[in-house]
């Protein structure tokens, strides 16, 4: 039975639009209290958002809904994903909720959810909450109706969490451009890289409700690479607007991103023998990565897009690393989900150990050139699995061998077809991409 509502990563879209209203997050709250929160001995869920101005309005509606399904709530307030995620398992609370669109601009929202376990929730359990979405709310007793209070020293409790994965005093004399991305990290992340040590200079920590994302964090690195080369800084590190995401920027203004940042990481455990297995990236991972993990004799595989997919995979295999270019990083022996600032102490650990710096430890796994052409159509799904398509893209493929890949794809939000060349070369990457887009189009 496919999905409704639930994407990869939670409930996202436009807010005011046809399904981010206040109306479907007082139902989802009450569906989601059945479902998640009123079996369980607790019956209490947790509520985290980041800094949108629409936070506020889907925070209360979802509350509604929780209470009329007969479950208290704890409110966070602005708080990073991982942060919940961590908190729901801490706090024995029945679930999770983080109101957030991640890197999207602020006239976008969305509602994610964790499970008892800080995990992502499983098919059956979306399903079930889809289900009591379509059927008329049935509001318990006054009795019944669930209480919230707000608990306000969790960024304390999840600051200490954060140093914990961390050696103490690890950033003593280095010199770090923090971007926050007026997210839900800008009064956490400042204090935890300060009291490691650390010389920083913030960016992006005044939220306004409508400024987040916005020519700031990981998706936009320019200020931050400008800010860096100016104050002469070792480093700088970026996260998104909920904090689940780090890329960053050596020395030069050169940005770093997550599968050079995963790469590095996992070839300083191997040496250390604490890797424990081998590293799980996913679809749209870098060749480069692949090719470098290879050469040292470290397992790789590629999970669907998506962090959900890639935890889904480590667990299965008993592996701790992985994760996705955009620097959505997991490391299960440090946190149970994704988690920006914990992924860059983690690297910044590699930095300070081997006593080289991000540029050097980057050049060790040249990333391949890739070129991605995003081709309108109307039913990508279907056009995906053309005979046709398929054919001309293993050909390229077998052409390339291991000197590149190629990516045929769907996209999850657009009525786009996603067409991905990877090869040493970047003009060779090109013109097998604008092969297959014409043949594409011609389809």
């Amino acid at each position: 039975m496919s999905k409704k509502y639930f994407g990869t990563d939670g409930i996202r879209g436009k807010v005011g639009g046809s399904l981010i209203t206040a109306e479907f997050a007082l139902k989802l709250g009450y569906a989601a209290g059945k479902v998640l929160g009123a079996a369980m001995p607790n019956k209490t869920i947790v509520i985290g958002k980041d800094t949108r101005v629409s936070g506020y309005m889907l925070e209360s509606a979802l509350e509604a809904g929780l209470s009329s399904a007969g479950v208290n709530i704890i409110l966070f307030g602005p708080m990073p994903t991982p942060a919940v995620a961590w908190l729901t398992k801490t706090l024995h609370a029945s679930a999770g909720i983080v109101i957030s669109a991640s890197h999207n601009p602020y006239y976008d929202n969305g509602i994610k959810f964790f499970n008892q376990n800080g995990q992502k929730l499983n098919d059956e359990q979306e399903l079930a909450i889809e289900a009591l979405l379509d059927q008329p709310m049935q509001m318990v007793e006054s009795a019944q109706l669930g209480k919230a209070k707000r608990l306000n020293d969790v960024a304390g409790r999840y600051i200490e969490f954060c140093k914990r994965a961390a050696n103490r005093q690890l950033l003593a004399g280095k010199k770090i451009v923090l971007d926050c991305a007026n997210g839900a990290s800008y009064h956490i992340a400042p204090q935890v890289f300060q009291e490691l040590g650390a010389d920083i200079t913030v960016l992006g920590n005044q939220p306004d409700g409508f400024n987040i994302n916005q020519d700031c964090g990981s998706t936009e690195v320019s200020v931050l690479s400008e800010k860096v080369i100016e104050t002469k800084a070792d480093l700088g590190v970026a996260l998104d607007g909920d904090g689940d995401r780090v890329v960053m920027v050596d020395h030069t203004g050169n940005e770093v991103n997550g599968d050079q940042l995963i790469f590095m990481v996992a070839k300083h455990l191997h040496e250390h023998d604490l890797l424990g297995g081998g590293v799980v990236g996913t679809l749209m991972s870098n060749q480069g990565m692949e090719a470098g993990l290879k050469h040292l004799g470290i397992p790789f595989v590629r999970a669907d897009v998506g962090d959900r997919y890639v935890h889904q995979e480590l667990t299965q295999r008993q592996w701790i690393l992985g994760g996705e270019s955009s620097g959505h990083i997991l490391n299960l022996n440090l946190a149970g989900t994704g988690d920006g600032i914990i992924s860059a102490l983690m690297v910044l650990e590699v930095i300070m150990e081997t006593g080289k710096s991000l540029k050097d430890l980057a050049a060790e796994m040249p990333l391949y050139p890739q070129v991605m052409i995003n081709v309108p159509a109307e039913h990508p799904k279907k056009l995906a699995k053309n005979p046709e398509i398929l054919a001309a893209a293993k050909a390229v493929d077998e052409t390339l061998g291991d000197d590149g890949r190629v990516l045929i794809r769907p996209s999850g939000t657009e009525p786009k077809l996603r067409v991905m060349v990877e090869a040493k070369d970047f003009e060779l990457a090109k013109q097998y991409a604008e092969q297959l887009v014409k043949l594409v189009k011609s389809l």
